[in-house]
């Protein structure tokens, strides 16, 4: 009797505990759950309301309902098809680009050699650079008449390139603007992952006899198999948003060429005042974002499993 009186009093006093400790925990969460609803959740549902809504100029408000309309509207759109287009055709580049350097930079990086913390120092510069700014400045190294591009090309007697005038190249200056932007972030996480690697696998793998490339092969990009995943997909989601570099070198020219899908929803919004068809656009947009990034984790997941 005198156990169960026991047990029975220490129930209540285990539950009144773990609902003290719920009850801290959420208090700390609490702010940060307020700002992410101010600033995040709130917008999507207001986005998602307009999109099926006309939007009032004056009031800034929904006014009448019009159901899919505006969802019709952009998925027979050629513009819009157009723009995501060209977004899946510059991520198809950039994106393997950006990884592939990252990477065999990282792997530079971390080999001894004289000079390699000014190297380092100096590599990381075009991440710290402003969108904008880094779009504005390739513009001008990229002028067809000025431009200090085609004045050193020039010294080897090619013929001068308009880089962003023609459709072809200025779609490749934009890969190549982003590349040299955010390669140094993937090199940087790269370049962190490796030195966390397990040292006595590469110890047994030199005694065993393997040369450089079998290690590289064999065990350095096993190992890094789910970071590489990792990596590539926090790239995806960063690269996804494309805008401000190609607003500031080449705003969406020439023609349709580089008008990736953001820019030409701000076109819309911004100075087309079509705000509902835009957040329709947007929320397309967000819809396909999500599905390939749940693909990409699910992927990305797999492959932590295997290695």
């Amino acid at each position: 009797m005198a156990r169960l009186s026991s047990q029975t009093t220490t129930h209540p006093s285990r539950r009144r505990t773990h609902t003290i400790d719920l009850f801290s925990r959420w208090s700390f969460l609490t702010p940060a759950t307020v700002i992410l609803v101010a600033v995040l959740a709130y917008p999507i549902i207001y986005t998602i309301v307009i999109s099926f809504s006309e939007l009032s100029l004056a009031t800034f408000s929904p006014t009448s309902w019009v159901g899919l309309d505006h969802y019709i509207d952009a998925l027979t759109n050629r513009n819009f098809l157009n723009s995501i287009l060209v977004t899946g055709v510059y991520l198809l580049f950039a994106l393997p680009i950006q990884m592939l350097l990252g990477f065999g930079t990282a792997f530079l990086m971390n080999a001894e050699w004289k000079g390699r913390g000014v190297v380092r120092a100096l590599f990381l510069i075009p991440m710290v650079v402003a969108p904008v700014v880094a779009g504005g400045i390739w513009r001008q190294l990229l002028d067809p008449l000025w431009g200090a591009v085609n004045w050193f090309i020039g010294l080897f007697g090619a013929p001068a390139l308009d880089w962003l005038g023609d459709p072809t190249l200025a779609m490749i200056t934009i890969v190549l603007i982003d590349t040299w932007r955010w390669t140094p972030f993937v090199a940087l996480i790269a370049a962190a992952a490796m030195l966390s690697l397990p040292s006595d696998v590469f110890e047994a793998a030199r005694i065993d006899g393997a040369n450089w490339w079998q290690t590289l092969t064999k065990v350095t990009i096993p190992l890094l198999t789910p970071i590489i995943a990792a990596t590539f997909v926090v790239r995806w989601l960063g690269a996804v948003k494309m805008f401000d570099i190609v607003l500031a070198s080449t705003k969406g020219g020439p023609g349709q060429a580089t008008n990736v899908v953001n820019l030409y929803i701000y076109e819309e919004a911004f100075r087309g005042l079509h705000f509902a068809e835009a957040s329709a656009m947007s929320v397309v947009v967000l819809v396909i974002t999500m599905v390939l990034t749940a693909v990409f984790l699910r992927m990305s997941n797999k492959l932590e499993e295997k290695f």
